[in-house]
């Protein structure tokens, strides 16, 4: 079994990212740290496969926390789990070798999908001694693709989302809704609805009835906070 400290200072998310391992093959939540300093000291003590890490804790900061254990060649590997979205955040968890960074919100397929990444990168690294060149490039691209258009369901390809993002991109509004998207992409009302829609699951949009004078309401969307951020795992 993979071993995971968690280390989140939200008793409700520690217990959520909790049952989300127990629902995910291979992974034991072998600890759970409320501080970066708590954290620390059971690093100090006990030995983790890995490290689920939140970033805005009140007890100190995960990318500190981060920075002290690549500083300290302590040997685990780590995903943050935060609601950072900014630039400088997520490109400073990268350069200090992060598996993976999961944005809050997030549905439990983006939790698994890291999880069942970071579980055959294990096996691959645990079972093998060296690796040959074509095994290397396999797991770079499924490390490249694990999170892109087949998350998004049967049916749903990248290129058309693509499309569909540089239409509600290019809007003058920040409001949008399918019938506009289907005009300035080409792509019928049907599809644009599907991929709206799906994204609106996904926490990259966000939704909104518009009432007109007569008829029914319409459905309008928004890019949310981080939508512009989270996107960018399906489109890359």
């Amino acid at each position: 079994m993979i071993k995971v400290l968690i280390v989140e200072d939200d008793p409700m998310v520690a217990e959520m990212n909790k049952f989300y391992l127990s629902q995910t093959e291979g992974f034991i939540a072998a600890g759970s740290a409320r501080s970066a300093e708590e954290a620390l000291g059971l690093l100090l003590k006990h030995s983790y496969d890995l490290i689920l890490l939140d970033i805005y804790m009140k007890s100190g900061n995960g990318l500190e926390l981060l920075s002290e254990i690549r500083r300290r060649g302590i040997k685990v590997d780590v995903i943050i789990i935060s609601a950072a979205s900014d630039k400088g955040n997520i490109q400073e968890a990268l350069q200090n070798g992060v598996v993976d960074y999961l944005i809050k919100p997030f549905e439990f397929s983006r939790f698994r999908t890291a999880l069942d990444g970071y579980r055959e990168q294990n096996k691959l690294f645990r079972n093998r001694q060296s690796l040959s060149q074509s095994e290397l490039d396999k797991f770079a691209r499924f490390k490249q693709d694990r999170a892109g258009s087949m998350e998004l369901g049967k049916g749903f390809t990248r290129q058309t989302l693509q499309t569909i993002w540089t239409a509600l991109e290019c809007g003058d509004s920040d409001s949008f809704s399918a019938d506009e998207i289907s005009a300035r992409s080409g792509i019928s009302r049907v599809s644009v609805n599907k991929y709206l829609v799906g994204l609106a699951e996904l926490g990259i949009l966000d939704m909104e009835l518009s009432y007109g004078h007569i008829g029914r309401p319409v459905q309008k969307y928004r890019i949310s906070q981080n939508g512009r951020t989270l996107i960018m795992q399906y489109i890359r």
